[in-house]
């Protein structure tokens, strides 16, 4: 459990709190592009860390990121009007540019400077991979933007989707850093009536053999290996034929996990806190897919009895159908009878339990057991960097020379007799090595 102090250090993310002004210092999405697709288009609310936001591309197809406050007397610059290079309040016509400089007040007598001394707060902003990425942090920190591969991603396969939880974002990340739940929460009792494909063995499962997997070991034993950027983890479940095998997730500083995949993935899962009790779930690729069991190596929930989330257009917020106001629309005949959970939409799962904990959960009551290391680990990594900072230090994970974030890979398999599972999804793994020269990219 954590101290009261701890857990709300960890947990606050508005200016000024110590996780906030850590928070502030990476390249954060603040939007999906999509949400403004064009120059001069309708300007959006973006709220993040706190900070109530506007973005707009303007007539050059620039963007700014801006305080929704006229600096004049308050009106929300949302309901402005984008023309003419810039964003203009429709209270008194004051005009800004996407640097927050004045550059029009009509308002005022065509004589007058007034406008030279008047600034809107404005943030740094950089396009990639379909999202607008914002840096919060002091002008004087700016540090280059951290490439997980979306530079060089060619438009035809960005892919980039948000989606809406309603809690604090240190409960979703902890969600995705645990792989013990998926062998409660997202079950289904067919599992252990899979029949064995010949797939359990050292090698690479099937899908249907991971699911099967997954109910036959609850329990499965973590360990856990710091790097760079965070820390990889290795669940090791021990299969029907008395095999290891290892779903290997990465956890990169502050936001970003990428989940186990087989063989490997790159594929980004960031949770960007909002404010205090919500936060945003982005889903997006970071490069072109070289995974050679599929894009992403998503699992193929079409043999499950769950509604599949992968069924999307490639950018966009996915609406939520299941929420706390409908239960999650659960069914506890299908609880009883067919699945776990009885939730039928498989993210709506995570849903259920992270926010059915509260806006902000209290983690002095909790009692953590030795499956919970991997979320142990992200907790301590975190608050370190959010003190450390306090006294001087750099936050850990910017980009630095050496630094090469496109090599984050995820990864899943059986293991070899004596293979070290730290090599999985590594460039000295030989299935990395031989997808990258060999593989088509996918869709």
């Amino acid at each position: 459990m954590l101290s009261e102090e701890n857990n709300e250090i960890l947990t606050r993310v508005g200016p000024g709190t110590p996780m906030g002004e850590l928070l502030r210092r990476y390249w954060t999405p603040a939007c999906l592009s999509m949400e403004i697709p064009e120059p001069d288009c309708p300007p959006v609310r973006t709220r993040l860390l706190g900070e109530d936001l506007v973005a707009f591309r303007d007539t050059n197809g620039e963007v700014g990121l801006v305080v929704e406050a006229c600096p004049h007397r308050g009106a929300s610059l949302y309901f402005g009007r984008n023309e003419e290079r810039g964003l203009r309040c429709p209270y008194h016509g004051w005009k800004f540019d996407t640097e927050g400089t004045c550059v029009d007040m009509p308002s005022e007598p065509a004589t007058s400077t007034f406008k030279d001394r008047v600034r809107l707060t404005s943030y740094p902003v950089h396009e990639s991979g379909g999202i607008v990425w914002a840096y919060l942090g002091p002008a004087e920190t700016v540090t280059p933007f951290r490439d997980f591969g979306t530079e060089t991603l060619p438009p035809e396969r960005v892919y980039a989707r948000k989606q809406l939880a309603r809690c604090n974002w240190v409960q979703t990340m902890e969600g995705n850093l645990d792989s013990s739940h998926i062998s409660f929460l997202h079950q289904y009792n067919g599992a252990a009536d899979i029949p064995d494909d010949g797939s359990d063995k050292p090698g690479y499962p099937s899908n249907a053999m991971a699911w099967k997997f997954w109910q036959h070991d609850g329990a499965p034993r973590l360990e856990v290996h710091d790097t760079w950027y965070g820390y990889r983890y290795a669940a090791i479940r021990v299969t029907p034929n008395e095999n290891a095998y290892v779903r290997i997730t990465d956890y990169c500083v502050p936001y970003t996990t990428i989940v186990a995949s087989n063989p490997f993935t790159t594929r980004q899962l960031m949770v960007v806190p909002i404010d205090d009790e919500n936060c945003w779930r982005y889903n997006f690729t970071s490069q072109i897919d070289r995974n050679p069991n599929g894009y992403g190596g998503a699992p193929l929930f079409s043999s499950v009895p769950f509604d599949t989330p992968f069924m999307n257009p490639r950018s966009g917020i996915t609406p939520r159908e299941y929420t706390a106001e409908n239960d999650y629309r659960i069914d506890r005949e299908v609880q009883r009878t067919e699945t776990y959970s009885g939730v039928r939409d498989f993210v709506s799962q995570d849903f259920m339990v992270t926010e059915s904990m509260g806006p902000v959960y209290d983690r002095t009551r909790e009692h953590l057991g030795t499956s919970d290391r991997a979320v142990i680990r992200m907790r301590t990594i975190l608050l370190k960097a959010a003190k450390s900072l306090a006294d001087g230090a750099e936050p850990p994970a910017l980009a630095a020379p050496g630094h090469d974030f496109s090599k984050i890979r995820s990864a899943e398999k059986i293991l070899e007799n004596g293979e070290d599972w730290r090599v999985l999804g590594t460039d000295d793994d030989p299935v990395v090595q031989e997808a990258m020269l060999t593989a088509e990219p996918r869709d």
